[in-house]
């Protein structure tokens, strides 16, 4: 099911519009474009990005057309008849090259390239930006959030704190992070999710005494009950009726799941619900943690040994606090049978020119080295250097190589197979695992080697001359 059913061509901002009918007007609609998306800055003051959105990207690109409501909503807003008549007939027939979803990736790397003809290329800027920093945003918070969590499970359930229907994209990419499971019922539904949930405090409320509360719901969920126990005194009546209601559901032939803590010093209670569980005879019952979690959180909960068998996340994964946003960026790098550059005063926003490929080289013992980024004609080359400081370069001709970008849709068409969502998590965990301890940390990680070839270099530099001649 695609993001937007109807009107995909208007997922998009007025000025692409805009762009699109001076190309249109100006006779270019035919002329061959290069566009390279890619972030300058991994989020969370971390090192990498858990690439996620693809599959999303891609079905709308299938779907991307102007019905007759959206023409006729452009010409109500004044653009060109003949403009509107063209896009009234409008396909995306573009090529595109991605990494895998679910692939570790880092900055200044063209993770993605699309190639068509200019107006097409222009027209689905503002969707795929929104689409791949979203998604690649919630998508590596969640595994920094697995990293931290370790064997156990963390469960998303941000749904209401979620920017609108975003939190739909969220559940996905959450779960390409390392999330089990949602709350998120639409996006189970939509994506094949696992859903989980237990009760609210309301329920609580509802009946005259906490007791009760437990009683009707473990009578009505006897083989997946979970209960709530700090809605009024966590150790003093929640945890003691959790044992009651747990120590009722054995004689009848069924077992209490587990207790969720929702509030106060979350492993304190953990330790001490443990010992009143265990002196019970219900060392099976399991601790679910929740409120306000996120993985510096849930790191020093497993530090202080708290006995939580599971977590619960909301917030702080739904919103991708304290990152906004990722600074995916999409740029023309070739048009026109010639390549493109964009310089800056700052030489980090300079982009790399033309068509390129994107390898990764790992060590002997499969471990993640760096990736170098060359001119599309290039097979063999030998060293990579620093895109920007060209004296730190790298051998990597004893390394394996593998390229990561790889034609994903050709002419309109995808090329590739749907996957669920927890089979591109299962791909993401393998990278994770095999990029060094150094770069996964979250204070002050060492940065990954990206490097350009030499060739790549001169054509940047010789571009760069050139333009500057003419200024």
């Amino acid at each position: 099911m695609a993001l937007v059913d109807n009107q995909s061509g208007l997922f998009t901002d007025h000025y692409e519009l805009t762009m699109a009918q001076g190309y249109f007007l100006s006779g270019m609609q035919d002329t061959s474009a290069r566009f390279d998306y890619f972030f300058r800055k991994a989020p969370f003051k971390g090192s990498y990005v858990v690439f996620a959105g693809l599959q999303n990207l891609l079905e709308m690109l299938s779907g991307f057309q102007y019905d007759k409501n959206a023409c006729d909503f452009l010409r109500q807003r004044g653009f060109n008849p003949e403009f509107i008549d063209y896009l009234g007939h409008f396909r995306f027939s573009g090529d595109v090259w991605s990494a895998a979803e679910g692939e570790i990736v880092f900055p200044f790397e063209p993770v993605l390239s699309v190639e068509g003809n200019i107006i097409e290329c222009q027209l689905i800027e503002s969707m795929l930006l929104n689409i791949l920093n979203f998604e690649s945003l919630i998508a590596t918070k969640a595994s920094r959030m697995k990293h931290a969590a370790g064997d156990k499970q963390f469960i998303e359930f941000g749904l209401r704190r979620a920017q609108g229907t975003g939190g739909i994209q969220a559940s996905r990419a959450a779960v390409i992070g390392g999330a089990s499971g949602t709350s998120n019922m639409l996006a189970a539904y939509q994506y094949g999710l696992v859903s989980t949930g237990t009760q609210a405090h309301s329920w609580i409320q509802s009946f005259d005494d906490e007791l009760t509360a437990f009683r009707e719901f473990a009578k009505a969920f006897p083989d997946r009950c979970i209960l709530l126990v700090d809605t009024y005194n966590t150790l003093c009546t929640g945890v003691p009726n959790a044992i009651k209601v747990g120590l009722e559901m054995e004689q009848k032939g069924h077992r209490l799941l587990g207790i969720r803590l929702d509030s106060g010093d979350i492993a304190y209670l953990s330790k001490q619900a443990r010992k009143m569980l265990n002196k019970a005879g219900l060392e099976y019952v399991k601790i679910v943690a929740s409120n306000q979690l996120d993985e510096y959180v849930i790191r020093s909960l497993n530090e202080q040994d708290a006995p939580i068998d599971a977590y619960g996340v909301g917030t702080n994964l739904i919103t991708g606090r304290d990152d906004a946003a990722l600074d995916g960026v999409y740029k023309l790098v070739f048009s026109n049978g010639r390549e493109r550059l964009k310089i800056s005063d700052n030489i980090e926003k300079m982009v790399l020119p033309g068509k390129k490929r994107v390898f990764r080289f790992t060590d002997e013992q499969g471990s993640l080295y760096a990736d170098g980024i060359s001119l599309d004609s290039e097979d063999e080359f030998d060293t990579i250097c620093h895109p920007f400081h060209s004296e730190k370069c790298s051998e990597v001709s004893n390394l394996k190589r593998e390229e990561i970008v790889q034609k994903v849709m050709e002419r309109g068409k995808t090329m590739i197979t749907s996957k669920n969502p927890y089979d591109i998590a299962a791909f993401a965990t393998e990278r994770i695992k095999q990029l060094p301890a150094e770069h996964k940390r979250f204070e002050f990680p060492h940065i990954y080697k990206v490097g350009i070839t030499g060739k790549l270099m001169e054509k940047r530099n010789t571009l760069l001359m050139e333009i500057r001649k003419e200024l």
